[in-house]
């Protein structure tokens, strides 16, 4: 994804990245609501609860990806990888506080660990100096995993709670996303571009990082009786993440990145063995 992200940029906006994306995962999800016959399901719906997950939208995918591609669009393909790859941290964080329970010493420190990967790679390695050369991309890489966090907290309670299909939830997320993204980027002048990579970009985008990914992820937790066991293969996506991107973008993999990465995954793998512990 960080490989596509960047890639697609050249062609076309953040706004109109987010929006061509969303428009295809939004027809995937419909799609696959209406071939199940799950749309009979929202009618039972309170209309509170589809304001809920309309208003949720707003926040993911809307917000959230913009935030996301525009972090990108300023920082290098690898930086923009890992920093965002600590919404794995940010995720028990966000819940924490929903729990109104504060998190232990541990999962403070790995946490303080990955960040300090963050530095080293903001920093180029120089820490000493403390000068960031994208002090805007970092800050909104870091914003987009707390914006990632908080909106899977919220719309995981609402799905719980109230017994709805994921999917559904999904679709109305983007149902209430795609008429925003819309108008903001009509008015911005920001329309996407018929160009055949934008076009690519954005119909891959939203299929997979979107749409089929999540469909693989929730059926994978579905079928496992060890969620730890399917979460710990996400510490192959960076590696094979900078070999793409060394690959297809043709950027040199900074020293620096490989040490910070490094750094946030043994943040990442020691709250997983909290978990397991746990």
């Amino acid at each position: 994804m960080a490989t596509a992200f960047k890639w697609v940029l050249e062609f076309s906006t953040p706004m109109a990245l987010i929006t061509l994306a969303a428009t295809v995962s939004w027809c995937f999800f419909g799609i696959r609501v209406a071939v199940a016959g799950s749309f009979k399901s929202v009618s039972t719906m309170s209309n509170g609860l589809i304001l809920r997950c309309l208003l949720l939208g707003l926040i993911n995918p809307a917000f959230y990806y913009w935030i996301l591609f525009t972090a990108y669009e300023l920082l290098p393909a690898q930086d923009a990888m890992a920093i965002n790859y600590t919404w794995g941290l940010t995720l028990p964080l966000v819940a924490s506080m929903f729990s109104r329970k504060l998190p232990a010493k541990s999962e403070a420190g790995l946490a303080l660990l990955s960040y300090l990967g963050i530095l080293v790679i903001a920093t180029n390695g120089n820490l000493t100096s403390f000068q960031f050369d994208q002090p805007t991309g970092v800050a909104l890489a870091l914003f987009s995993t707390v914006i990632w966090g908080l909106s899977w907290v919220v719309n995981s309670r609402v799905v719980d709670a109230n017994g709805i299909d994921p999917e559904i939830a999904l679709f109305l997320n983007f149902s209430a996303a795609l008429p925003l993204l819309w108008v903001i980027t009509g008015l911005a002048g920001q329309l996407p571009s018929v160009g055949m990579g934008s076009l690519l970009g954005g119909l891959y985008i939203g299929l997979f990082e979107m749409g089929i990914a999540f469909v693989l992820w929730m059926n994978a937790l579905r079928l496992t009786d060890n969620p730890l066991r399917i979460s710990s293969l996400i510490f192959l996506a960076p590696p094979l993440s900078l070999v793409l991107i060394g690959m297809v973008l043709k950027e040199f993999i900074a020293g620096s990145t490989m040490i910070g990465l490094v750094i946030i995954l043994i943040g990442l793998a020691g709250q997983q063995l909290l978990d397991r512990a746990k």
